[in-house]
């Protein structure tokens, strides 16, 4: 039975342990909370409380990595309020214990937000070159470089857009809300089942050293979507300023689905 390890089993990495599972994989997932070390057991994945930082880490690293070829790392950096930690040194101390042990491929969860918003609403592909103009979008690109540059093991990077579930929607977050920016910056979300369909694919036909570019293909305007979602969820509709002028980009899975044959399975306008 072939061993994957998930470094973060959070709200993709948990479901995402479950479905490699059902797939009949063995599967070492990591949480930085105690209490979630019995839901990891529960649901037959092998726990470890292990907590990287940019000062060095707390658990069995060690443990945790070997015995698995592959390495799933979903942690998003903390970069809002004051928990503006430094995600690069962190993913550095991460790579000293990879090195040692007998990962040989890496699969690298970032963000779409290593691309700029501009006001000429670019179609972006793994073509453009990354531009990010927040802290988290510069730290994710740096992390992803410290990866894709290691001679160690085989990354893939995977960009997903703005994620949503069943338990998560950015609509509640706005809802209610005024003077929201970009009314017409088109949005660039991706469900959580597509999430997990996609790393099954490059797992299942083992494509490494490649970066993809993930979001359904579908891009309406901010208000126009989150106007629509409001309504279809009964929540009160966010008001945005339709003043200043909207930025935004488009960004196109093309690559994705060409190599991994990939089809999104969750593209309706009320997703």
């Amino acid at each position: 039975m072939q061993q994957i390890s998930i470094f973060g089993c959070g709200w993709l990495g948990l479901p995402l342990a479950k479905a490699l599972l059902e797939k009949g994989f063995s599967v070492n997932g990591s949480t930085t909370s105690e209490n979630k070390l019995s839901i990891l057991e529960n649901s037959g994945i092998n726990p470890f409380l292990i907590a990287v930082s940019s000062e060095g880490i707390q658990g069995n690293l060690n443990d945790f990595l070997n015995g698995s070829e592959i390495l799933i790392i979903d942690i998003p950096p903390k970069l809002k309020g004051d928990t503006n930690e430094n995600f690069v040194a962190k993913i550095k101390n991460l790579v000293l214990e990879i090195e040692k042990s007998s990962i040989k491929k890496v699969l690298f969860i970032s963000s779409t937000s290593v691309y700029a918003d501009t006001e000429n609403t670019p179609v972006i592909t793994e073509e453009n070159t990354p531009n990010p103009d927040t802290e988290s979008g510069r730290q994710l690109f740096e992390s992803e470089n410290l990866l894709l540059n290691n001679p160690k093991f085989s990354t893939t990077v995977l960009r997903f857009g703005g994620l949503i579930g069943e338990d998560r929607h950015p609509v509640k977050f706005l809802s209610g809300r005024e003077n929201i920016e970009n009314p017409d910056g088109p949005v660039n979300l991706i469900h959580q089942q597509d999430c997990i369909g996609i790393i099954e694919k490059i797992i299942e036909k083992d494509i490494w050293n490649e970066t993809f570019n993930a979001a359904a293909p579908i891009h309406p305007g901010r208000k126009e979507y989150y106007t629509q979602k409001a309504e279809s969820l009964g929540l009160e509709v966010p008001r945005f300023n339709v003043e200043k002028k909207s930025v935004g980009k488009i960004i196109i899975s093309n690559k994705l689905e060409a190599i991994l044959n990939y089809n999104f399975e969750v593209m309706d306008r009320n997703f």
